[in-house]
């Protein structure tokens, strides 16, 4: 199971709107199939390590890091391909809620007179696939916030100087943190001010671009930057509201970007809630909030911030500096949102530090 987990974690970023799922196939003492999900998510898992197998497929256990499923869609159900190869034994690490499966698939192979065993390595498996199964259980991608801040928590000087306070080891552990999200998510006033790329560089693997979200209510981008001329290279996606005029609308449109309308309120500006279960309805699964403080405090605000990834560099900048987060209405200390430490380890000469929302 920890292979097919090290499999699955291949995945990452690349098999939206499906989970990444990884599978070994053992048969005696030899292991005759492993796979992953492939990239744009079919064919599954499953499938492709009974290819690998083939008729070592028979008698053998087969390891899964999530309930095989059991509907048709575009391909058929890996719950018939494994009856049908005449394994013995399924190990899953958890059950799948997407509600076309949710039991059916282990209902399945127990009703063929297959062993199933549940459980194996659960939290390990739940946290690869956490993207996956916050959509199918909230509607929305989970929320990753990167931040990325000096000692006193500042991510430029007063005068808007930002690059760079961290080192280069981190730097490049946001491009694989980009690289294993779905989508990279920014407001207006990054784009505006930095001219972003949010792109992976620097890995070799420069296939794996996540999809590029701009919250930007009124479409006030530059159509001169970097974004606006790789819109049909890589895709960008921008959040506008209602009021968006529509020449702004069509010349994005031409650009090349995809557009999406959120619902807007004076009370609360864009909803942010309502951007992410757009977002999920889209296929997205794991987002990367790379956007300045405005957007994480709105994000940190509404309770949709999953975990926190922070970067700390060993500096100073003081009270003009601009800070990591933007405004928050923090009456009392008890009511301050609040995380739970994970992890934390020393990258270079910087600090990166875990967080993940308290339930």
């Amino acid at each position: 199971m920890r292979a097919a987990l090290g499999l699955a974690r291949r995945g990452l970023g690349r098999v939206w709107p499906n989970p990444t799922v990884g599978c070994v196939i053992v048969n005696g003492a030899t292991v005759v199939g492993r796979a992953r999900t492939a990239d744009g998510g079919r064919p599954h898992a499953e499938a492709l390590a009974l290819a690998a197998a083939g008729p070592r497929a028979r008698g053998a256990t087969v390891y899964t890091t999530l309930e095989p499923c059991s509907h048709t869609g575009r391909t058929p159900p890996c719950t018939d391909a494994l009856i049908a190869a005449g394994v013995a034994r399924v190990v899953v690490a958890v059950e799948d809620p997407d509600p076309r499966v949710n039991g059916a698939g282990l209902a399945a192979l127990r009703a063929a007179g297959i062993a199933v065993e549940v459980g194996c390595l659960a939290a390990e498996a739940e946290t690869v696939n956490r993207g996956f199964l916050t959509r199918m259980t909230t509607g929305r991608p989970m929320v990753t916030l990167k931040m990325a801040a000096s000692l006193d928590g500042r991510i430029a000087t007063g005068t808007g100087e930002s690059r760079w306070i961290t080192g280069p080891r981190a730097r490049s552990e946001v491009h694989l943190m980009r690289a294993q999200s779905d989508a990279v998510l920014v407001g207006a006033g990054t784009v505006r001010s930095d001219d972003p790329k949010l792109n992976v560089r620097g890995l070799g693997i420069e296939d794996s671009h996540p999809v590029r979200v701009v919250v930007s209510g009124a479409l006030s981008l530059p159509r001169d930057g970097y974004l606006a001329q790789t819109a049909r290279e890589v895709p960008l996606w921008l959040c506008h509201d209602d009021e968006a005029e529509e020449d702004r609308r069509a010349a994005w449109t031409e650009l090349g970007a995809e557009l999406i309308e959120v619902p807007y309120t004076p009370e609360v500006e864009m909803d942010l809630a309502a951007l992410l279960q757009l977002l999920g309805q889209r296929g997205l699964t794991r987002v990367l909030c790379e956007g300045g403080g405005r957007l994480a405090a709105g994000l940190i605000e509404a309770e949709l911030v999953d975990e926190i990834v922070c970067y700390t560099a060993g500096v100073v900048l003081g009270e003009s500096a601009i800070p990591v987060v933007g405004g928050l209405e923090v009456a009392a200390l008890q009511l301050a949102p609040r995380f739970s430490l994970v992890e934390v380890a020393p990258i270079g000469p910087d600090l990166r530090s875990c967080w993940r929302r308290r339930a």
